[in-house]
């Protein structure tokens, strides 16, 4: 019997490595799909709470899966579009070039939305500060003319300048609600995260508990916020040459990438035919986006 067997692998012995080759292969596939399951749907997850943050900020009240949605149709316009200025600038259409296009493009447009996001959320808070010194000023005259500082709250929400009197018509709401003013105050403060609201709130809070001078502290904080806006414009001013310089670093290179296609494409068919050219490219391209990110680090200045 035992030799029967021994007979049947040694004729079989072809069919039964193929056959354990196909079973490793089939559960290795499983494991690899249900781990790019398990992460895609992580990913998900803080996508979506990561972007419904963003959007509570500056108050638009659309669902955080339509940004998924959309940055995933994004990419995939990218990719058709890229594809098809690919085809019609060059003669010869390679399979590297095609997924080296399609995946730098995917990768651009993914995170658009997500981008202009943070960019109106940016905006908002520089018009937000902006406009604190005016409030400042409206305050500490009211406050003069006999208004307790809820009052004086108010009337900085009943002048109609957005997004300032958006947001303290939300902070009379809580404090309508209840709220303490104490609370109130920093609940405003997370939400704007503006650090020129925190000395305001700080302020408030302090003179409410010590029994200082509000009209005098809002009349200095509204200088001191003016110095900062002042200070932080001829920063933006003086580092406009660095930031556009970074700008023009970075996409130099896939300009010259694309001039050198039209020029001397069968060069470039060796880059993306090879795995040693793709490499070089990813190579350099991570190279590029480094340099980029020192540039506007080095440009950006805190104050």
């Amino acid at each position: 019997m035992i030799e029967y067997w021994m007979e049947f692998i040694n004729n079989n012995i072809t069919i039964l490595a193929g056959l354990c080759a196909g079973l490793c292969v089939t559960f290795s596939t499983f494991v690899v799909v249900d781990f790019i399951g398990f992460t895609s749907s992580r990913y998900r997850e803080r996508y979506l709470e990561e972007a419904s943050v963003e959007m509570d900020e500056v108050l638009l009240q659309i669902p955080a899966s339509r940004i998924l949605d959309l940055s995933l149709a994004l990419s995939a316009l990218a990719i058709f579009v890229s594809i098809g200025l690919l085809a019609f600038f060059t003669d010869t259409l390679t399979l590297g070039k095609c997924l080296f296009v399609s995946i730098l493009a995917a990768a651009m447009a993914f995170p658009a939305p997500r981008l202009y996001l943070r960019f109106l959320r940016k905006q908002r808070l520089a018009k937000f500060n902006e406009q604190l010194e005016d409030a400042l000023l409206s305050m500490s005259g009211s406050l003069k003319a006999g208004f307790s500082i809820i009052q004086a709250l108010d009337v900085v929400a009943n002048e109609n300048r957005n997004p300032i009197s958006l947001e303290f018509t939300l902070l009379m709401q809580e404090i309508r609600l209840g709220v303490p003013l104490e609370q109130a105050l920093m609940k405003m403060h997370e939400r704007v995260g503006s650090p020129d609201f925190e000395l305001v709130a700080v302020a408030i809070i302090t003179a409410r508990q010590t029994g200082g001078e509000l009209t005098v502290i809002l009349e200095r904080l509204a200088g001191v916020i003016r110095e900062r806006v002042r200070i932080t414009q001829r920063i933006t001013s003086l580092t406009a040459q660095g930031r556009l310089q970074a700008k023009v670093i970075g996409a130099m290179p896939f300009l010259l990438m694309f001039a050198m296609s039209m020029i001397a494409p069968a060069m470039m068919n060796m880059f993306f035919g090879s795995i040693q050219g793709v490499l070089l490219i990813l190579l350099a391209v991570t190279l590029v986006i480094i340099g980029f990110f020192i540039i506007r680090k080095i440009t950006t200045i805190d104050i």
